[in-house]
């Protein structure tokens, strides 16, 4: 039986009730002195990977489009793709925390371009991540729990596809649009931030339908596969960096030991996923800038369960974890904890420890 995700149900007002929602989590003890310097911001490590970026995103995208229509720019088209449709997905993400660049109209700018990238309205989804931080994992007040239970893997196949998000997507930018808002979002974003909400999808659609018109003028794929379509065939990245964050772990727990998880990975990845492999880590501590988290897990990790060693490590925990909970629906993970760490708080998470 689908458990009741939604926001406006009986789970979320139980959430309420029994004092997971907004509760106190835990977090590792850390000297002020060591935070302070962690949570310095700075413009510098941001402008280098931005100018980076898009300097990759010009030259795959020149060259697909040189090669067209020879099959030898689909692999550039890939590379492009992967960079507008996932590395845009991190770079929404930390600068919708504020903390990418130490100026603030940098990180509003990366905001905006990246949102749109990502078909994720800049005003909800701010205040949709907001209330992701509030309340991790916690059935009927996280609105951006990705993978529900009982797990179904078509589901999850159409997400890695980037199916189900860029359907979604489309369809609030029409909702929108048209000055529509479902009772889940108008839980939690604001009554006078809402019209802010439709102005942009309003933006939105006539440049997705300039796009259209464009590709149908020149009897071209072109336009299309600049703008709209790389939300679609690039999701793959950040969907499979983004099912290892909380996969197969505890629900309604407040401790990100227990829902969270940290994942090693090479540079390349690091680079497009802008360090959020270190997610137990950002959970606990989500003002550190995504640059310094290398160092804020070398100062915590005595206090957090291993990090596993790679993707692939990781997805040998996950791919099971997720199969048993296709059919037992209370089944997770536990996050083991070395012998240096505080132990879990049992009377917290009688359910989790058992």
């Amino acid at each position: 039986m689908q458990r009741d995700y939604s926001l406006v149900g009986e789970t979320a007002q139980r959430a309420i009730d029994t004092g997971l929602a907004t509760a106190d989590w835990y977090h590792t003890d850390i000297d002020r002195k060591d935070m302070k310097a962690l949570m310095q911001r700075s413009d510098a490590p941001a402008i280098r990977d931005t100018f980076i970026l898009f300097a990759l995103m010009i030259s795959a995208s020149t060259l697909a489009i040189y090669l067209m229509p020879s099959w030898w720019s689909a692999p550039f088209w890939l590379i492009y793709g992967v960079l507008y449709g996932s590395a845009m997905d991190s770079r929404w993400h930390e600068c919708g925390h504020g903390t990418a660049f130490k100026t603030r109209k940098y990180n509003d700018m990366l905001y905006q371009v990246a949102s749109f990238c990502m078909m994720r309205n800049p005003i909800e989804w701010r205040w949709s991540h907001a209330r992701h931080h509030t309340d991790t994992v916690i059935v009927g007040r996280d609105p951006e729990i990705a993978i529900m239970r009982p797990v179904r893997f078509l589901s999850l196949l159409l997400k890695y596809m980037g199916l189900i998000q860029g359907f979604s997507g489309i369809v609030s930018i029409l909702k929108y649009s048209m000055g529509k808002m479902n009772p889940a979002v108008e839980s939690f974003i604001p009554e006078q931030e809402r019209r802010k909400v439709f102005r942009v999808a309003r933006i939105w659609l006539a440049i997705y339908v300039i796009t259209i018109v464009a590709s149908l003028y020149f009897s071209s794929w072109i336009p299309v596969l600049l703008i709209g379509a790389p939300t679609i065939y690039g999701a793959w990245h950040h969907v499979l960096t983004g099912f290892l964050q909380h996969g197969g772990l505890a629900e309604n727990v407040i401790d990100h030991r227990l829902n969270s998880r940290t994942v090693y990975m090479n540079q390349i990845n690091r680079f497009i996923y802008w360090n959020m492999n270190y997610h137990v880590e950002h959970h606990m501590f989500p003002m550190v800038p995504y640059h310094q988290l290398p160092k804020l897990h070398e100062k915590i990790k005595h206090d957090l369960p291993l990090a596993n060693t790679s993707i692939f490590d990781g997805y040998k925990e996950v791919l099971p974890a997720l199969w048993k909970q296709s059919t037992d629906p209370d089944f997770f993970v536990i996050r083991r904890l070395p012998a240096t760490a505080r132990p879990y708080r049992a009377d917290l998470h009688q359910q989790a420890l058992g």
